[in-house]
């Protein structure tokens, strides 16, 4: 079989409205999960919702719901994200389905106990519900969690514990030999500290009086799984794993990259693969880490009033400017910055003057030659390979961002080569037109798995069929002019 690959995002929480972080990161993984099939890989993009825990439960009550009607509902509002950005998952997992999820977890669980890694024992610290996690003194500032800027509640319970401190040094030695590699390399250092200064067994559950949303402890009926070590397992559950029908599990696990934001950084770093070896399953390869999408560089906040809400943003500009923002002018693997006004330049500068210009203007110049371009003869393939030369080198070190500015590149070399071989004058269009088409061609094609409409409508007004795979020099080209790919606001 080919080779395969497996993309997944982290499982959005469903106390809240999707935002623009976690539209990033379903861009981030679709443009993986799409470069990785047109080089012939087998591959499975997974993106999901995580429904259980404390703070869904209280966003349920405050809306007045059963927890169940008010996850359904919030669900449903992250696949409509996914469906309006065009991302290609292959599947969608919710940590409330009682078929699909839950048998999984409760093999997951006894695993853990068959290894003799969970005990029952009294729990005496600080929970954080923005989090859904249990807090140190020094992971506090000013007594506060630093990123939901609230006090963590002091709790006293009987909880089931994971033996996390046994797999240190193994963990430290996988990390360290990349068997775990961590992208970017600050992040890889930040979980090697942390590791360093000492693992702690963690509570991985918490009393069903207290928490009755979630799935019950295989055997202990009183408690509920925490809500960690019920959503991590979603990697595996989704491909069948627990149910009998391990046919795709067996084809896909390891994870090849799970696609992650860092405020969860630890729980994918540390606990999910003490977890999976604890359990003997192979560790996925890479985490691949975005950071936090700032608003005129403050964080975002609801009482700040800077959220961005990514459908309104959408609507106006249409997917792939959204995606185009998202993917080039944020840092793939650090924090950026968004505001409107931002946002607009770029659309009118980049995407209106800038890629769609260059194709209406190439576009309507070669119509109206009235015959077929041939593309044989054409002089810019040094030009052209080293576009491709520099995409591929950053899409393999995971920059999607210089990737993508690639494209810009040629743009730019082609709004060059407009002005300065003029095609528009009739003794110039031979000479010029097979450059600019050819340009085009792999601008498109390089842009495939980054804005895949637009790709789509450059392929239709080039006259390209993207199946066909004759050399570009034996190629003739009939281009005909359609809608502007970016139409101006």
């Amino acid at each position: 079989m080919p080779n395969k690959f497996y993309v997944t995002t982290s499982i959005a929480y469903t106390n809240a409205p999707p935002h623009i972080g976690f539209a990033l990161e379903l861009c981030q993984a679709d443009v993986l999960a799409r470069w990785h099939g047109l080089e012939g890989d087998a591959r499975f993009f997974l993106t999901g919702t995580d429904e259980h825990g404390r703070k869904n439960l209280e966003a349920a009550q405050g809306a007045d719901l059963e927890p169940k009607k008010y996850v359904d509902a919030m669900s449903a509002k992250f696949r409509e994200l996914a469906r309006s950005l065009d991302i290609s998952h292959d599947d969608f997992i919710r940590t409330s389905d009682r078929e699909r999820h839950w048998p999984g977890v409760e093999a997951f669980w006894r695993r853990l106990a068959d290894a003799g890694d969970l005990r029952k024992g009294q729990y005496k610290g600080l929970y954080c519900v923005g989090c859904e996690a249990f807090k140190k003194l020094s992971d506090l500032k000013d007594g506060r969690c630093p990123d939901h800027g609230t006090a963590p509640e002091a709790i006293e319970e009987e909880n089931w514990f994971f033996h996390l401190s046994r797999y240190q040094d193994e963990l430290l030695g996988l990390i360290e030999k990349d068997e775990l590699h961590i992208v970017p390399s600050e992040r890889r250092n930040e979980v090697l500290s942390f590791i360093r200064q000492g693992l702690e067994d963690v509570s991985f559950s918490r009393p069903r009086k207290d928490l009755p949303w979630g799935i019950p402890v295989p055997g202990d009926e009183s408690q509920t799984i925490y809500v960690w070590a019920d959503a991590l397992p979603n990697y595996l559950t989704a491909l069948g794993f627990g149910r009998g029908d391990d046919e795709r599990f067996r084809t896909f696990w390891p994870a090849d990259v799970h696609a992650i934001g860092k405020d969860i950084l630890r729980f994918h770093a540390v606990i999910w693969p003490a977890m999976l070896l604890s359990a003997k399953f192979p560790l996925p390869k890479t985490l691949l880490v975005h950071g936090h999408i700032l608003s005129g560089g403050q964080k975002m906040s609801k009482t700040k009033g800077n959220v961005v809400d990514p459908f309104a943003l959408i609507e106006r500009y249409g997917a792939d400017a959204v995606r185009w923002y998202l993917l080039k002018e944020i840092p793939t693997t650090g924090d950026g910055d968004f505001t409107e006004a931002r946002f607009r330049e770029i659309y009118e500068g980049e995407l209106v003057n800038g890629l769609g210009n260059l194709l209406s203007r190439v576009v309507a110049v070669a119509e109206k030659a009235g015959e077929p371009i041939t593309l044989r003869g054409h002089r810019i393939r040094e030009e052209i390979a080293s576009a491709w030369k520099s995409h591929r080198a950053a899409l393999e070190a995971f920059r999607l961002d210089r990737a993508l500015a690639s494209v810009f590149d040629l743009v730019l070399y082609g709004n060059r080569l407009v002005e300065e071989r003029r095609p528009w004058e009739k003794e110039n269009w031979r000479e010029a037109l097979p450059d600019l088409l050819i340009l085009l061609g792999n601008a498109a094609w390089i842009l495939v798995p980054f804005l895949p409409k637009t790709a789509r409508e450059m392929f239709i007004q080039l006259g390209i069929d993207p199946r066909d795979t004759t050399p570009w020099e034996e190629r003739t080209l009939r281009p005909k002019k359609g809608e502007p790919l970016f139409p101006r606001i």
